[in-house]
C-alpha cells in the first residue's frame, strides 16, 4: 500500500478529485456535506494499474488518500494528516489565483521534506489550465516538490484523470521501501468507539509491522492490538507504509489525536530537544510544534545561529533526524525543524547555550555513533538505540552496555592517577580507592567503567584501584606489624591481647591495612594471626579424633578460648570445619 495526502486551498476541489479517483466520498460528516467543506481528515482508497514497464509491470498499486481540510482555520488538522505521510497530491484550481493557503500548505510540505508529489490543476474544464500550470511550476521550483509532475484535470468531467492516475503510480513507485522490522511509531489521527468492539484508532504507519496481539506503548501505559484493518479489510499483520485502524484494549483512556503508539522500550520520550531551525526570521517564544499527527505548544530558546532548544509541554517519542515544523499561527509562517538531539544535556551555567551551539554546529541530523560519542563522551547502548543511532564498530571502548568515545576515554584515564594519589594522601592506611568512589569522582554512570580506564602501573584488584605503593604500610605501622608477626611465629595461635595491640599503636584501621597487605589475618575483631593460620589450624585439627571438642582444638593449637572460639566460628563460615548439634566439630 502507498499513502498520499492531499494539500491545497479550500474549495479548490481536493475532495471532488479524490472522489473521482476512488469512487468514495472522503467527507464523512454531515456538516462537511452540508457546507461542502472538509473539516476533519477523510480517508479512502483505490487500486490502480501498475507501471507499464520495469519490475512492477502489470502489478496493481493500492493507493490510500488522506484528504485534509484546506480552510485556514483547520491548518492544524491538515498538518495532522500530512505529517506522517511520505507523498502528497497538491491541488490548485485553474479558475482561481494562487492563494495564501496554498502557499502555507506548500511551505508545510517543504518544511516536512515531502519530496515525492504530484500537482493537479483542477477545474480545467472551467478555465485554461496553462497560466495556473506556469504559476505552479514557478512556486514549487524552490521547494522539496521541485520537478513534480503537473497534471491538468477535471474532477467533474473526468478529463485528465487517467494521466493523473499514471502520474500518481509513477510517483509512489519511486518511494523508498520502508523497513518492515523497524520500531513502530504510529501517530494517532482519529479515535472513536464502535459498539461491541471498543476503542478504535487510525493512523498512517510509516515503517515497521503491526500484528494482532502486539503490545504497544502509549504516553501513559500499554495497549494490546485486539484487531487490525487496512483498506477496510481485517488483517493479521500490516507493514508500513499503510493506513491502519487498530482495535485497542488496555490503557486507552488518554489516547487522542497526536498520541503515539510505539514499540515498548524502543523510543526515548523527551520534553526537551535540540534542533536546527530553517526559515525566514526567528520563531516566536511559544510557537506550535507539528510532528506526525501531534500538535503542541513549545518554548523556543535560541542557542546560536539556526540552532535552538525546544521545551515541550508533554513528552514525545523523538529520534535524531526526525523532521517536523514550527508554526506561528498569528503570522501563518512555518519553519523547518531537524531534530539533532532528543536527549540533550541541561544548560546550567552562564555561556552553556553558546557552548552547546558550538557542539552542534556541524550536526546535520544524521544518526552516527561516532558523532554522538564525540558529543556525549559516554552513552548507554539502549539509549543510542532509542535515539535511532546504529551501533557500529569503531575506536570507542565497550564496557558492558556502556560505550565510551576515544577522546572521553583518554581524558578520563589521565585523571585517574591524580585521584588515586589524592585518596592515598587522605587515607594512608587505606590508599587503594574503591571503584565506586573513583567512579563518583570521575562522574561515571557506572563503577563497571573504571576498569576500562585504569592504566599500568595502576591495577584493579578486589574492587579497588591500587598503586604499586598501596601494598606497603607507613613505617611506624609496618614496624608494629612486624613485632606482632615475630611473636606469632613462635606461637601461631597466641594472638596478642587488646592491650598489647594498643601499646603497639595498632587500631582496627591499621590491622585492616595489614590484612589487605597480606601480613596478618583477622579471625575476628581484635584477634589477629598470621595469614596461613587457617591452613595450619586445619592441618593440626585433622590429626584429632573426629569429631573433636573445642577443648581438644585448644590443646592441639596451644591457644586459649579467647582465640579458639572465634577462630573455629570463622573456620565454620569459611567451610573449613563443620559444627555439630552437640557443639563438636569435624574438619571438612
Amino acid at each position: 500500500m502507498h499513502v498520499v495526502a492531499t494539500a491545497g486551498h479550500v474549495d479548490h476541489g481536493k475532495s471532488t478529485l479524490v472522489r473521482a479517483l476512488t469512487g468514495t466520498d472522503p467527507d464523512r460528516l454531515a456538516e462537511e456535506r452540508r457546507r461542502g467543506l472538509t473539516i476533519e481528515l477523510g480517508y479512502c482508497w483505490t487500486s490502480l494499474p501498475g507501471a507499464t514497464d520495469g519490475p512492477c509491470v502489470d502489478l496493481a498499486v493500492d493507493l490510500a488518500f488522506v484528504d485534509v481540510p484546506g480552510h485556514e482555520r483547520f491548518v492544524t488538522t491538515m498538518l495532522a494528516g500530512v505529517g506522517p505521510v511520505p507523498a502528497a497530491l497538491l491541488v490548485v484550481a485553474a479558475d482561481d489565483p494562487w492563494m495564501p493557503q496554498t502557499s502555507e500548505h506548500l511551505a508545510a510540505l517543504d518544511a516536512l521534506g515531502v519530496s515525492h508529489g504530484v500537482v493537479a490543476v483542477t477545474r480545467s474544464d472551467l478555465a485554461d489550465p496553462g497560466p495556473a500550470t506556469v504559476r505552479v511550476r514557478a512556486e514549487i521550483a524552490g521547494t522539496s516538490l521541485a520537478g513534480a509532475r503537473v497534471v491538468p484535470v477535471s474532477g467533474r468531467t473526468g478529463a485528465g484523470l487517467d494521466d493523473l492516475r499514471a502520474a500518481l503510480v509513477t510517483m509512489v513507485e519511486g518511494l523508498p521501501t520502508p523497513n518492515p522490522a523497524a520500531d513502530v511509531r504510529l501517530w494517532v489521527d482519529r479515535r472513536f468507539s464502535v459498539r461491541g468492539v471498543g476503542t478504535v484508532v487510525t493512523g498512517t504507519l510509516p515503517a515497521g509491522t503491526v500484528r494482532v496481539g502486539d503490545v504497544l506503548a502509549t504516553d501513559d501505559g500499554l495497549v494490546r492490538v485486539r484487531g487490525l484493518q487496512a483498506l477496510e479489510r481485517d488483517e493479521s499483520a500490516v507493514r508500513g507504509v499503510a493506513r491502519v485502524a487498530l482495535n485497542l484494549t488496555g490503557d486507552v483512556d488518554a489516547i487522542t489525536r497526536g498520541s503515539a503508539l510505539t514499540t515498548p522500550q524502543a523510543w526515548h520520550h523527551t520534553s526537551a530537544v535540540d534542533v536546527r531551525v530553517t526559515g525566514a526570521g526567528d520563531p516566536p517564544l511559544n510557537p506550535r510544534l507539528h510532528i506526525g499527527a501531534a500538535d503542541l505548544t513549545v518554548r523556543h530558546r535560541p542557542l546560536g545561529p539556526g540552532l535552538a532548544r525546544l521545551s515541550l509541554e508533554r513528552p514525545l517519542p523523538l529520534r535524531i533526524g526526525d523532521r517536523c515544523l514550527l508554526r506561528d499561527p498569528g503570522r501563518r509562517v512555518v519553519w523547518r525543524v531537524d531534530v539533532l538531539d532528543p536527549d540533550p544535556p541541561r544548560l546550567r551555567r552562564r555561556g552553556a547555550a553558546a557552548r552547546r551551539a558550538n557542539a552542534l554546529a556541524e550536526a546535520d541530523g544524521g544518526a552516527r555513533l561516532a558523532d554522538e560519542l564525540t558529543r556525549r563522551g559516554i552513552a548507554h547502548r539502549d539509549r543510542m538505540r532509542q535515539l535511532g543511532v546504529p551501533l557500529t564498530d569503531g575506536d570507542h571502548l565497550v564496557a558492558g552496555p556502556w560505550l565510551i568515545g576515544p577522546t572521553a576515554a583518554e581524558a578520563l584515564a589521565r585523571r585517574v592517577p591524580s585521584l588515586v594519589e589524592s585518596h592515598a594522601c587522605q587515607h594512608p592506611l587505606d590508599p587503594a580507592v574503591p571503584v565506586s568512589v573513583l567512579a563518583a569522582r570521575l562522574g561515571l554512570p557506572s563503577p563497571d567503567l573504571v576498569a576500562h580506564l585504569v592504566r599500568p602501573p595502576l591495577r584493579v584488584a578486589d574492587g579497588r584501584v591500587r598503586a604499586p605503593e598501596a601494598d606497603s604500610l607507613p613505617p611506624a605501622v609496618a614496624a608494629a606489624v612486624e613485632s606482632v608477626r615475630r611473636e606469632l611465629i613462635s606461637a601461631p595461635f597466641r594472638a596478642p591481647t587488646a592491650d598489647r595491640l594498643r601499646d603497639l599503636g595498632l587500631d582496627e584501621r591499621a590491622l585492616a591495612a595489614a590484612e589487605r597487605a597480606g601480613l596478618l589475618w583477622r579471625a575476628a575483631p581484635g584477634i589477629v594471626l598470621l595469614p596461613d593460620a587457617p591452613d595450619v589450624a586445619v592441618a593440626r585439627m585433622r590429626g584429632l579424633e573426629q569429631p573433636f571438642s573445642t577443648s581438644a582444638a585448644r590443646q592441639v593449637l596451644n591457644s586459649t578460648r579467647r582465640v579458639v572460639l572465634p577462630l573455629l566460628e570463622r573456620l565454620d563460615r569459611l567451610g573449613r570445619t563443620s559444627r555439630l548439634p552437640d557443639d563438636r566439630r569435624h574438619v571438612r
